[in-house]
């Protein structure tokens, strides 16, 4: 599935089976939420807390969906084209940081 399509099966969703968008500003609390969810793993699975019984089901992957989901649903209400604006982002990063990793000694 392109971008593009995720953007257009979302809103289909929504306007279906959601009935109607939540307003920017909850989606926006939403996705707060949803990568708290995400970093609640991250710092149990690949770092140094420990799961409590109540996390053992969890998973990453669908979690992650949860955020994509909603970045998509905040881009369909504000118009935004999530295809061209990663091309655009990804240009940008090109240009300004051409040498700049390669430069870093941390990375080394």
């Amino acid at each position: 599935m392109t971008i593009k399509e995720a953007q257009e099966v979302i809103d289909k969703w929504i306007t279906s089976t959601g009935v109607r968008y939540f307003n920017e500003l909850t989606n926006t609390a939403m996705l707060m939420e949803e990568v708290g969810e995400v970093a609640r793993i991250m710092a149990r699975q690949y770092g140094e807390q420990s799961f409590k019984k109540s996390d053992k089901e969890v998973n990453l992957g669908d979690e992650m969906a949860d955020v994509l989901f909603v970045l998509i649903c905040l881009a369909n209400q504000t118009g935004i084209d999530l295809t061209d604006a990663l091309e655009k982002n990804l240009q940008k990063k090109s240009i300004r940081d051409a040498d700049r990793h390669k430069n870093n000694e941390k990375l080394k």
